[in-house]
């Protein structure tokens, strides 16, 4: 049998058991052979790929992100810390989109950390209202948890002094006065009244975000909670994205469960677990348990640093209403995507689990979630893996954040946050992932992290939970490919499996770890065909018939 495609002259990583060869080839889409059996494989039709020192590895599978808000944002202000520092430029930003937009229009920003800015403290409604005094704002932090408003933008959702905060939510006042800040649900609030994006404006950014991961070397992706954005029609959107061929990324489709969420009335309308194939696959659903550990609203027993703040965070929901959401779920056959970062949450969330476990709904075999599962006890992990509860972690956070997580958390707790090594060692498969656009969706920068454990200012976070590159990219492969039952298809470069592969400008397995962060993704291959190609070296590479 003659190979469509061979991929030879360098090293080829077929996953953490396999390990390396220097040759790898492809047939009708999967895996036809590997080392000399790949080259003996072609033929005079053949397309040949010169790896020329370079690495191939499976493609890179992104387990947690927001990637239709992630598009959509594209057209955002951008406050992101690798860009804004200061509040000046921040509201300078604002003021600049202001203007550009009709009056009234919505301006929406993106990514500002108030941990980054010189101020050292989340803006004020009156500081936007100066700088957009004729349109409504929001601008969300980067965690995603806490936004801020101005006066028009919460006089359009007829918040004031007096109204309530919402369960599980908090409108920030200081001195009785509204400050613009909300937390968690009470985000909504505001959120539910800018104008929603029409399904051309969807499938668009549905599109420029899989060309963009597609660059950077994914093969498959997740939408982790899907209705938030649109509602109901997000699942129109994706659907035509897919028959419009803008989706070239497999995607994991996760339904938005809290109760503003999509996820009963999907069940109404006849969606069921598993649905879809390959392309387009929805499987879970998610329900958030708690905030972020750098907008203090993650859920600690023990109180974050009391010159920070203080508190112990919010709940999303009390006990009795997380728990049935849990159960109702479960029971439904969604795997269960919960989003937990402080052990109080994780805790809340476990509790509610092994209740729901039982012998007509078994947990076994179910590969339930806990998203984040950033700062988990000993106790907490060794009842996670009883129950076949997989993490699904995001080392990119220690990156980012990590400096702020010891000014808000101590140092000895972010110590001991997102315990990679710890996990696989364990036993458990912690599927690494970005959760952009709270974080960027940069692989590299990810694997950087879970290698040296640093911060982007330097500090080294709990060095013995780093990993070997080649533990970094099986859990950023073949682990993500696990939580969606994949991993017999995807995941490994193996003879019989789906030909997903992403060719990487430097050996990340054997260079200097501060290399790592400047390489990239020369191409990116889904069943073998070319879904990116930098320097137009797959030209030819067709889809089989």
């Amino acid at each position: 049998m003659t190979a469509d495609l061979l991929i030879a002259g360098g090293r080829v990583f077929r996953g953490l058991a396999g390990g390396f060869t220097d040759a790898v080839a492809v047939k009708d889409g999967r895996v036809l052979a590997l080392g000399e059996d790949a080259l003996a494989a072609a033929g005079a039709g053949t397309k040949r790929i010169d790896l020329g020192g370079r690495i191939a590895i499976p493609a890179f599978n992104e387990a947690h992100m927001h990637l239709l808000p992630y598009g959509i944002g594209l057209a955002n202000v951008n406050l992101r810390a690798e860009e804004v520092r200061t509040l000046d430029e921040l509201l300078r930003r604002i003021r600049v989109a202001a203007q550009a937009a009709p009056k009234g229009g919505w301006v929406l920003g993106r990514g500002y950390d108030h941990g980054e800015l010189d101020v050292g403290r989340h803006p004020t409604a009156e500081e936007l209202d100066a700088a957009s005094p004729d349109n409504p704002v929001l601008i969300v932090r980067t965690c995603g948890h806490v936004g801020v408003a101005n006066s028009m933008a919460m006089k359009l959702a007829g918040v004031g002094h007096n109204t309530p905060n919402p369960e599980g939510g908090v409108i920030v006042r200081k001195n009785g006065k509204l400050t613009g800040e909300f937390q968690e649900r009470a985000k909504r609030l505001i959120m539910d009244v800018v104008p929603q994006p029409d399904q051309a404006r969807m499938v668009a950014a549905i599109g420029a975000a899989n060309d963009y991961l597609a660059s950077l070397g994914f093969a498959s992706a997740t939408d982790m909670n899907v209705g938030m954005t649109a509602g109901f029609a997000e699942i129109a959107a994706y659907e035509a994205a897919l028959a419009q061929g803008k989706l070239p990324l497999r995607m994991w489709q996760v339904l938005a469960g809290n109760p503003e969420g999509i996820a009963q009335k999907a069940w109404a309308e006849g969606m069921r677990p598993m649905q879809g194939d390959d392309s387009l696959r929805w499987g879970a659903v998610k329900v958030f348990a708690d905030g972020s550990a750098g907008g203090l609203t993650a859920a600690f027993f023990d109180p974050y640093v009391e010159a920070m703040g203080g508190g112990t965070g919010v709940f999303t929901f009390p006990d009795e209403k997380i728990h049935a959401l849990l159960k109702l779920y479960h029971e439904q056959g969604w795997q269960l995507d919960i989003h937990a970062i402080g052990d109080a949450a994780i805790e809340q969330v476990l509790v509610g689990m092994e209740a729901a476990d039982s012998e007509t709904h078994p947990f076994m075999g179910r590969r339930h979630r806990i998203e984040h599962c950033g700062f988990v006890t000993r106790d907490q992990r060794r009842r996670m893996k009883a129950r076949d509860i997989h993490p699904v972690p995001q080392s990119t956070f220690m990156y980012e954040f990590g400096d702020l997580y010891v000014k808000v958390l101590g140092h000895e707790r972010s110590d001991r946050a997102y315990p990679m090594k710890t996990w696989l060692d364990e036993g458990a498969h912690p599927a690494a992932s970005s959760d952009c656009p709270v974080c960027t969706v940069d692989p590299f920068i990810n694997l950087f992290t879970m290698v040296t454990r640093k911060t982007n200012k330097g500090t080294v976070l709990g060095p013995e939970e780093m990993l070997t590159p080649e533990e970094a990219v099986h859990c950023y492969t073949w682990c993500g490919a696990f939580t969606q039952f994949a991993e017999e298809r995807k995941g490994t470069l193996e003879v019989g499996m789906l030909a997903d592969i992403a060719v990487l400008s430097k050996d990340v397995f054997s260079i200097h770890p501060d290399e790592i962060l400047k390489t990239q993704a020369d191409l990116t291959f889904r069943d073998g065909v070319a879904i990116f190609d930098r320097h137009g070296e797959a030209a030819g590479v067709v889809a089989a018939q």
